[in-house]
């Protein structure tokens, strides 16, 4: 049987190689969708908000293009002020503040310096000169301010240590171990810390702490230190006894270290003398309460037992030059009668 070749047909190799090539841009164009569901699912954001990343990054994009331009032109804050307003519109502004950190100061005061600047758009955000701000805060010894898009700013912050209590002009201070003021505080708030006093006293904090290290056994016994005349310190115990220490820091460790050691031995803290002075080099110093009274009063009632006992030993020799004379005078008597 005779068969009919058309001209000008599609042989059969090159159909099967076109529906092929279908075939292999199907599988290509489905496993392509999978690897982009995939690498959705990893990220940590929504298909929206990378939609709103993608448009953002177009529209900065088209900013930076302005802003070169603008630069050219001669107009850089215009370009820099089209930047912010584009970022701003697309919800890349200061909305929202989270503070870490904060144990002992009032948070508020954080709040004060960073709603300042809230509504503002990310780009045009001082971060460096926020932190300056937040660092003239008394409590705050560290200020760390970052961004966290699209709308959050983040404020880690580390808080300066109570140390002592500065008392000056009957007010009491909170101070860190530099000596640098922190806040007010009442009497209730200052109980059991160190209390300082004493003029340039909260200056002299770093020479302190060092000097109590000397004696670590004495350091929670002492609840006031006083700075004195600018050269020494005293003492003042929990059991309200007080150490006058010499002029000098190696001086100074050095007798407190001996008084620790004789408290050890002869149990000096707590027992009847008042005030301990060890200025001297090679003496101690030690006042009784009372003492020059008992020895005064016990002086007077000496020197009244010696003045009436004189007194009684003239009035006995007077008596007994008396009845000596008795008996002539009673003899010249008779002699005159006869």
């Amino acid at each position: 049987m005779a068969q009919t070749i058309r001209r000008g047909g599609k042989a059969v190799r090159k159909v099967a190689a076109a529906s092929g090539t279908k075939r292999k841009v199907h599988a290509a164009r489905r496993q392509t969708g999978s690897v982009i569901d995939q690498i959705m699912q990893w990220l940590p954001f929504s298909e929206d908000m990378l939609h709103r990343i993608l448009m953002v990054v177009i529209l900065g994009g088209a900013a930076v293009l302005a802003w070169i331009v603008a630069s050219m032109a001669g107009v850089p804050q215009l370009a820099e002020a089209e930047m912010a307003m584009i970022a701003s519109k697309s919800g890349f502004e200061v909305k929202r503040v989270e503070v870490r950190g904060v144990n002992r100061m009032n948070e508020l005061k954080i709040y004060e310096k960073v709603l300042g600047h809230r509504d503002q758009a990310m780009p045009r955000l001082d971060i460096a000169g926020l932190r300056d701000e937040l660092l003239q805060l008394s409590w705050i010894k560290d200020a760390r301010v970052s961004r966290q898009l699209p709308d959050t700013l983040v404020v880690d912050v580390i808080e300066r240590s109570p140390h002592a209590v500065l008392r000056r002009d009957g007010k009491l201070t909170l101070i860190d171990e530099t000596g640098s003021p922190l806040e007010a505080v009442s009497p209730a708030r200052a109980k059991g810390l160190l209390v300082l006093s004493g003029p340039n006293a909260e200056a002299r904090v770093p020479d302190l702490v060092r000097l109590l290290d000397a004696a670590p056994a004495l350091r929670p016994q002492v609840a006031e230190a006083e700075w004195v005349g600018n050269r020494r310190w005293n003492l003042t115990f929990k059991t309200r006894q007080v150490l006058a220490l010499p002029e000098g820091e190696d001086k100074s460790a050095s007798a407190l270290l001996t008084f620790a050691r004789m408290d050890g031995v002869d149990r000096l803290l707590g027992g009847q003398v008042a005030s301990f002075d060890m200025r001297s080099a090679d003496r101690i110093y030690m006042r009784v309460p009372g003492r020059a009274e008992a020895v005064t009063a016990a002086a007077r009632a000496d020197a009244s037992a010696k003045a009436n006992a004189a007194a009684a030993k003239t009035q006995a020799a007077r008596a007994a030059v008396a009845s000596a004379a008795a008996p002539s005078k009673a003899s010249a008597t008779k002699t005159a009668q006869d």
